[in-house]
């Protein structure tokens, strides 16, 4: 289901430069600060957990194994979260020029001398 799409899209997409500047500002002062102390959260209580339910005199529960495993893997999650939301961030400053520059591009190659403009 790929494509151009027409009509109706996502409402609310930061177009302007003072609007993708806002959204990487929002995304630098909020949601990855934000995103950051969740993490944090959720590795001080699952440790806790993990230890709670761990061996004591040689024996554990399962679910302790099973628990440090999917930390694991949410720590990884999280991870790639603040990534992915570092690079938003750098493509929201960089994407006006990016996009200029593009456009001045397909400007110069759309109106180039044609053999026609000589008669």
């Amino acid at each position: 289901m790929g494509g151009l799409f027409v009509g109706h899209g996502p409402r609310g997409l930061a177009s302007s430069p003072a609007e993708k500047r806002a959204a990487g500002k929002a995304i630098g002062d909020h949601i990855e600060s934000q995103t950051r102390q969740a993490g944090a959260w959720a590795d001080e209580e699952t440790a806790a957990a993990v230890k709670a339910l761990g061996a004591r005199d040689g024996d554990g529960w399962l679910t302790s194994a099973a628990l440090r495993k999917a930390h694991e893997t949410w720590g990884d999650q999280v991870k790639n979260l603040l990534d992915r939301l570092g690079s938003e961030k750098e493509s929201l400053a960089g994407a006006n020029t990016v996009l200029t520059a593009a456009d001045l591009t397909v400007g110069s190659r759309v109106r180039q001398l044609s053999p026609l403009d000589r008669y």
